[in-house]
């Protein structure tokens, strides 16, 4: 029972504090300097500025709740309940007011809100809830399609890009775009950050040795595939495996030591399922 108090704790900070966050971002930078944001929240500052007497938290809630209804049907029982919580209060705390900040350069401010608004988006999404809006769709399109968080948002927030050109100006879409990639870049370092796994494939005549140390010295799993060198026709072994970004610089060191001409390629994982190597987000 006490593990279970800890973590709906620990969910709720992390919610709370995001939310936090991106308030700040909202009423210190976004709104002073008559910027949109992206996603839902995006469409509730527009609806806010058209019609000023509408509080930004209140359309926000109100735009939630086609979305909620398909996350009902598309995520876990345990993230929607999460992410309910989240959107109360993130709705909430968007209402309280808080100090503007005073920045002159209008890029210098959407750069600050994006780190901001990123960085607490990516808290959020840290929990095992959201706080709605386009986190729920993007959390969708990665369970099914594999497109990352920051990516889904990016590309869905266009039409929001297209549209404020076209009733506000062009130069409030080039901030709000500035704002938007500022968000996204952030939102992947808080989400996946230093837990990326890096996948490597290892060609070298000493494999045998090589597979050893990955698995006595970084106790990694390893798996030897049996290929043909295209050019020479020899048959050899091939090492594959995957590992975490700081065993990345102890596995090449491995490598050097043991065959400076050993061929070795590095790629980058979206995520990965498995035991005690996986980071396959909990969504």
């Amino acid at each position: 029972m006490k593990n279970v108090l800890q973590e709906i704790g620990l969910n709720l900070f992390l919610i709370s504090t995001g939310s936090v966050i991106c308030a700040v971002a909202i009423n210190g930078i976004l709104i002073p300097n008559g910027f949109i944001s992206g996603g839902i929240t995006g469409l509730a500052l527009i609806i806010h500025y058209l019609v000023p007497i509408l509080p930004v938290g209140v359309v926000y809630f109100l735009l939630n709740i086609p979305l909620f209804a398909i996350g009902w049907l598309s995520v876990g029982r345990r993230f929607f309940w999460y992410s309910l919580a989240g959107m109360v209060v993130f709705s909430l705390v968007v209402m309280l007011p808080v100090p503007k900040f005073h920045i002159q350069d209008n890029i210098l401010a959407a750069l600050l809100a994006g780190i901001l608004t990123g960085g607490g988006s990516g808290l959020i999404l840290r929990s095992k809830g959201s706080a709605g809006g386009l986190d729920i769709l993007s959390i969708l399109f990665l369970k099914r399609y594999s497109v990352r968080l920051g990516s889904t948002i990016l590309a869905f927030n266009v039409c929001l890009l297209f549209f404020a050109a076209f009733w506000f100006s062009l130069e409030l879409a080039l901030y709000a775009l500035v704002f938007m990639f500022v968000t996204s870049r952030m939102l992947n370092l808080v989400v996946t950050g230093l837990s990326q796994r890096k996948a490597v494939m290892i060609i070298s005549r000493h494999w045998a040795e090589i597979k050893g140390q990955i698995i006595t010295n970084l106790l990694r799993g390893v798996t030897v595939v049996t290929g043909k060198g295209g050019y020479s026709d020899q048959e050899t072994q091939i090492i594959y495996t995957v590992i975490t970004l700081q065993d990345l610089a102890r596995l090449k060191r491995i490598i050097r030591e043991i065959d400076p001409n050993a061929f070795v390629v590095v790629t980058e994982t979206l995520e990965v399922m498995g035991y005690r190597i996986g980071n396959q987000p909990h969504w």
